[in-house]
């Protein structure tokens, strides 16, 4: 690992995150939202695969960076325009991690295999591709699901447990099995569904 190039992309990508205006409470502290969610990403991946290589590391860090700047708003609200605004969100992240890099000292190889992790090229070919899939759907499991949920109290169990399939779907057996053995903190109130959705 190229420790001066790292640090300096990593502190880069904490700052563009910082600008957040959206905000989050957790533990009495305020923060802004994407930064906390890149600093999550970054824990969970150091207790799922600590061995994980300088560009997961990475692309780790910057998954949703800036996300704020591409608003689901902007686009239609069907399944077509969802479909737009992730594929959208998905370069647009890709982008702005590589060009961060680059600027801190990184050559275009390493820039662009996170450009390519982060754009979730390779879902399930991509080992390094696969292994941020995996930690996304961790994270959002330990610590998004439940509000999720109440933002959705019209949802019926048959609803959920398609959501939670969906996103079970796209990680892999490892993930399985380290959300399944305790590794993470499953939302209490919706165990029930989470175990029927995948044990079924």
């Amino acid at each position: 690992m190229t420790q001066q190039c790292y640090q300096a992309t990593i502190a880069a990508f904490d700052r563009a995150n910082a600008e957040d205006p959206n905000k989050e409470i957790f533990n009495g502290k305020e923060y802004p939202k994407e930064l906390l969610y890149a600093q999550r990403m970054t824990e969970m991946q150091e207790r799922y695969a600590p061995a994980a290589s300088e560009a997961v590391q990475l692309a780790v860090r910057a998954q949703h960076i800036r996300r704020w700047k591409i608003p689901r708003s902007d686009y239609a609200m069907d399944k077509p325009g969802y479909m737009l605004w992730r594929t959208t969100l998905y370069k647009y992240h890709a982008q702005t991690a590589g060009k961060l890099m680059r600027e801190a000292g990184y050559a275009d190889e390493m820039a662009t295999r996170v450009e390519t992790i982060v754009s979730k090229k390779g879902l399930k070919t991509n080992p390094e591709t696969q292994m941020m899939e995996d930690i996304v759907g961790l994270v959002f499991i330990e610590h998004y699901m439940l509000a999720f949920a109440g933002q959705h109290p019209d949802y019926d169990a048959a609803k959920w447990i398609v959501i939670i399939r969906k996103t079970w779907n796209k990680m892999s057996p490892r993930a399985h099995e380290f959300a399944l053995a305790g590794k993470i903190k499953l939302p209490e109130a919706l165990l029930p569904l989470i175990l029927k959705a995948v044990q079924s």
